[in-house]
């Protein structure tokens, strides 16, 4: 994998395919760029996800989760009730990226409000659906998907039209008030101003890293976030302590905690990171070779001649599947436990063989968010949305399992349903809410 992601990832990159269907998707931004573009894109976008700026974020995120905590604690009442966890934060992770990412809003994350159009798009099976290709297919969800992409790319555009304007009046109160702005979206267009001319992204670039911003931060966050509160419904022990912890630091820093309070919660990092060790919201991916390579083996093989081989020869436009949950479950690296949901290992030094496996990710020694120089550059903002929104819920809400068993879709993006037959299209888990005494 390291010569996969990093040493050699000019040779395996993203495939046409690929490439060409999140450009018809999202517009020229990251996902749909390579070569120079994609570095360019990437040397402009790095500083906006510094930690720097996520500290100013926090306020932003606990404002809608607790804004979401409110509307579990109107709905709940007394009594124990069934929610669906998919549509919550799905919600909460839209209306996070539109205030931080865009400085703008979906709309309240309300049970008054209605559902944000984005939200479908989780629902009809995540954000593969391209939009061309469903423009040719007379099938209702396929226009659904269309309407959406087309809206996403339209509010966007609006967005930016508007924060573009008020920059140029250069010195009245609405430019300062921007200049002051903590959302992505603002510094980015921001320092792409202040940009020598070689480095700047056209307008249209920009725009396309809004349609970016918002379903790769809605999908996988609310993917990664249905998925630990499953999990501690399985694990009551679990949920237990965490709460403990998240009360003691309510006790110690208050209602909202900030950036380095809520990164120094060692459980709460532990829950969050056994989750996306054992379950990645998306669990495979995919690369193709750009020239006839030899795949180096991290241990060699016996081939059908009986020979030993130490590398693989891949003829140009070789697909290559790797997965990421078979990485970060290896035993070989994580132990005869690798498959086991415990948070526990993370309060230890990891074993000495992770350390020595030279995972190439950029968090954790895992593939979670990939690594390299397609890794995923808005990893710690998402961690971050996690944390918030786990220390709002757990500190008021007990979550407990439904009546009927969750099953989990190994699709691009994991997604839960309680269909037997996997045969619903759009992902949903109950699970019991009840509310606890402050």
């Amino acid at each position: 994998m390291h010569h996969i992601f990093v040493k050699d990832q000019h040779l395996y990159d993203e495939s046409l395919f690929f490439i060409a269907n999140n450009h018809i998707l999202f517009g020229p931004g990251l996902f749909a760029m390579k070569g120079e573009q994609h570095r360019k894109q990437r040397k402009m976008l790095n500083p906006v996800f510094s930690v720097a700026h996520l500290r100013h974020m926090v306020p932003t995120f606990f404002k809608v989760s607790e804004q979401l905590s409110d509307t579990f604690s109107q709905k709940v009442g007394n009594q124990k009730q069934e929610m669906d966890m998919v549509t919550w934060m799905t919600r909460a992770a839209l209306e996070i990226v539109g205030q931080s990412g865009m400085g703008t809003s979906f709309g309240p994350v309300t049970e008054e409000q209605e559902e944000p159009h984005y939200i479908a798009s989780y629902k009809l099976g995540g954000a593969w659906l391209q939009r061309k290709i469903v423009d040719i297919f007379p099938w209702k969800v396929g226009h659904q998907m269309a309407d959406i992409v087309d809206t996403v790319h339209n509010t966007s555009v609006d967005i930016f039209e508007e924060k573009k304007k008020v920059l140029a009046q250069g010195d009245t109160e609405e430019a300062s008030q921007l200049n002051e702005g903590r959302d992505i979206i603002g510094i980015l267009m921001r320092e792409n101003q202040k940009a020598a001319n070689e480095d700047k992204l056209c307008d249209a670039e920009i725009i396309a890293q809004m349609s970016v911003l918002i379903f790769a931060a809605m999908d996988t966050t609310s993917s990664a976030l249905a998925r630990i509160l499953h999990l501690l419904s399985m694990h009551q022990d679990v949920q237990d302590k965490l709460r403990a912890e998240l009360r003691e630091a309510r006790e110690n820093y208050g209602d909202q905690p900030d950036y380095d309070q809520l990164i120094s919660l060692p459980y709460l990092g532990a829950v969050c990171r056994e989750t996306l060790r054992l379950y990645p919201p998306v669990p495979t991916v995919i690369r193709e070779t750009q020239a006839d390579a030899f795949l180096p083996l991290s241990t060699p093989i016996t081939g059908v001649n009986g020979e030993e081989m130490s590398e693989i020869f891949l003829p140009k436009d070789s697909k290559i599947f790797i997965s990421i949950q078979a990485s970060n479950t290896d035993p070989t690296t994580w132990g005869s436990d690798s498959y086991e949901w415990k948070p526990e290992r993370w309060l230890s030094p990891i074993p000495e063989a992770v350390q020595e496996s030279r995972i190439p990710g950029v968090y954790s020694n895992l593939m979670t968010f990939i690594g390299g120089g397609r890794s995923c550059i808005g990893f710690k903002f998402s961690q971050l949305e996690m944390k918030v929104i786990m220390f709002s819920l757990l500190n008021r809400f007990k979550f407990s399992l439904p009546k009927e068993e969750i099953f989990w879709q190994m699709t691009i993006i994991a997604s839960p349903t309680v269909d037997p037959t996997l045969s619903e299209l759009r992902p949903r888990m109950p699970l019991s809410v009840s509310r606890l005494e402050d």
